[in-house]
């Protein structure tokens, strides 16, 4: 009787514990690299803050889970002790005919409502192109206490700025953590990314390493 009891009580133990290594690894891949490759200024407070929100491939007229996340996770970098905030949208037409910077723009002031300042990189189709895109956009703005924040995915938005810091180191001075990652947003989802953006982030640094 004891034996037919373990069991499946076993199994079901090993599963949960899959299950929170899944979670676990998730969480904290996304913990550390919403830390990694900042600049020397570490808090956006009393700042004029940039913050560029990456846009994600389209193919409808309204912004999809993972645009309006990335929005959600723009917005809410705005710190209430900033001077000023800019908001730059940014993305091409690339999956569907509405620029992906307008679908952002469009969620974030009519479903979130927004009503801040916001300019918009309706031109690139990847994420180097999204940054040297958006660099001409920073610049319009740029103030001498101005901090950036790049808002995406936690190792997409690493990744953004690893080309922030190659294309403008001056800029790239100037990276601040955004509010991308929150502790159980996403569980299922996380551990996905993660995968494919360590993967994304290694072949980044070998290819780099190799110039």
């Amino acid at each position: 009787m004891p034996s037919s009891v373990s069991g499946p009580t076993l199994t079901g133990g090993v599963a949960i514990g899959l299950l929170a290594a899944v979670f676990a690894f998730g969480e904290i891949t996304h913990l550390r690299s919403s830390r990694r490759r900042l600049g020397t200024t570490r808090s956006s407070t009393g700042s004029d803050q940039i913050i560029v929100v990456l846009g994600f491939r389209n193919s409808g007229v309204r912004a999809n889970w993972l645009n309006r996340f990335r929005v959600r996770a723009g917005l809410r970098s705005i710190d209430p002790t900033a001077r000023s905030a800019v908001v730059v949208f940014c993305g091409g037409a690339v999956g569907g005919r509405v620029p992906e910077a307008r679908l952002l723009e469009r969620y974030a002031r009519e479903e979130l409502g927004y009503t801040g300042c916001a300019l918009l990189e309706t031109d690139s189709a990847t994420t180097w192109e999204n940054i040297a895109e958006a660099v001409p956009l920073i610049d319009e703005v740029l103030r001498p206490d101005s901090t950036i924040s790049i808002a995406s995915n936690s190792h997409h938005a690493e990744k953004a700025r690893d080309h922030l810091w190659q294309l403008r180191p001056d800029l790239g001075r100037r990276l601040v953590a955004g509010a991308d990652y929150r502790f159980g947003e996403l569980p299922f989802v996380k551990p996905i990314a993660a995968a494919r953006g360590l993967l994304a982030l290694r072949r980044l640094d070998r290819e780099k390493a190799a110039l």
